[in-house]
């Protein structure tokens, strides 16, 4: 039985090695190791950064007085009017268009006329008739008057009786009281013929002052009376206008705040539609009487100048304002504050009686003191230390320290 030589198993040393190339490539792998694990503990270090969430600091409102009282309301017109016929008609034509601005005595719509324009010419007809009577009968009435002269005169030569001088005499009272009586009736038919073309007219439906049509309310064919009759197949409406020189703002305050407010009082308006457009304003009038189911009192404001981009029934936030300066105390004397900025009220920390923010300047927190005015809702005003633009820390770690390195992100 043959016995196993195990000093063949062993490598040549020639071929230990791998040659030179073998290992470059051991080289080259270890390299890549190292940069992939550097790599990987860098990203490690950034995803153990703290996150901050952090928010602009705003233009304040208001740099010249107080805020009393915030409200909401809409933007309402005070002249807003839903066009009708006078009279019960089918509509023959409409000539306007939602959006489309038209002047006072414009026309927006034609009813039909037809049993109107007939009212009209009979009335027409009776008013001729009358005329041509009265000038018979004035014909006649100089023909009698002759006869009556002729009589009187035979009967003073007593060639004529009695009888026929009280007959001719009757004759020119009758044409008299004839004539009279068309005049009364040529009269009566010219107030007919200005009933009828009223009715006309009424065919005719006109913008009663200069706007904005905002709604069409009714179509060729349909009919409209100034009655709800008829159920759904009767339109009470031709079309609604509004005057965009009245838009004026109502608001409904908490009667237990309404001593803030005064007529004339400086009121600085926000519409939802634009949050950034802040629109000075004042208030034109209280109405005098509380809703007792909300216990609010209505107040109208004005917009000091308007803008195409007010629109009725817009959502608007209103913040009344006082007639005095925000203060502060300066050195022997008071001087006027005015406030550089507005941020989140989370941003406000406290130490000992004063106040300070983070703000984040590349990737970097910095505590800056800052001097505070007053709060409006959920910012308050910053006086000092903090200007519009500055990106300051609203929601983070609370061990944070100036210098830190952070993530930010905006404040969701």
């Amino acid at each position: 039985m043959p016995v196993a030589d195990l000093s063949s198993l062993k490598i040549d040393d020639a071929h230990r090695s791998g040659g030179s190339g073998g290992k470059f490539w051991r080289i080259f792998s270890a390299s890549l190791g190292v940069v992939v694990l550097v790599i990987g503990g860098l990203f490690a270090m950034r995803s153990r950064l703290p996150r901050v969430e952090i928010a602009a600091a705003r233009p304040p409102n208001n740099q010249e007085a107080q805020t009393l009282l915030n409200a909401s309301g809409y933007v309402t017109p005070r002249r807003r009017a839903t066009v009708a016929a006078k009279i019960t008609g089918r509509v023959t034509s409409v000539l306007f268009d939602e959006g489309m601005s038209v002047r006072e005595g414009q026309l927006l719509a034609t009813l039909d006329d037809s049993d109107a324009k007939r009212a009209l010419d009979s009335a027409i007809a009776d008013r001729k008739s009358s005329q041509a009577a009265i000038t018979d009968y004035q014909v006649q009435l100089k023909y009698a008057q002759l006869a009556l002269h002729r009589t009187q005169e035979l009967r003073a030569a007593q060639v004529q009786s009695q009888d026929a001088l009280d007959v001719a005499g009757t004759n020119v009272d009758s044409l008299k009281a004839k004539i009279a009586l068309a005049k009364d009736q040529a009269d009566a038919s010219q107030t007919r013929i200005e009933q009828a073309q009223q009715n006309v007219d009424n065919c005719v439906i006109r913008a009663p002052f200069s706007g904005i049509i905002v709604s069409k309310d009714a179509q060729v064919g349909e009919m409209v009376s100034p009655l709800s009759a008829g159920g759904g197949f009767t339109r009470t409406g031709i079309a609604t206008i509004v005057d965009m020189n009245s838009n004026e703002i109502e608001v409904d305050v908490n009667e237990a705040y309404i001593a803030r407010v005064l007529p004339g009082q400086k009121v600085t308006a926000t519409l939802d539609a634009y949050p950034d457009w802040q629109i000075p304003s004042h208030v034109r009038t209280i109405i005098p009487t509380a809703d007792r189911q909300k216990a609010t009192v209505k107040v109208r404001i004005s917009f000091d100048k308007l803008d195409p981009r007010i629109l009725p029934d817009m959502g608007v936030k209103v913040a009344f304002l006082s007639a005095e300066p925000v203060r502060k105390k300066g050195k022997g004397m008071d001087q006027a504050a005015a406030a550089r900025a507005l941020i989140p009220k989370s941003a406000v920390h406290r130490e000992g009686g004063n106040s300070y923010v983070f703000t984040v300047r590349e990737g970097k927190l910095e505590r800056r003191a800052v001097t505070l005015g007053h709060g409006i809702e959920g910012d308050v005003e910053v006086l000092a230390g903090v200007n519009p633009g500055d990106e300051v820390v609203v929601s983070g770690p609370a061990n944070m320290r100036d210098g830190d390195k952070v993530q930010a992100r905006p404040q969701g």
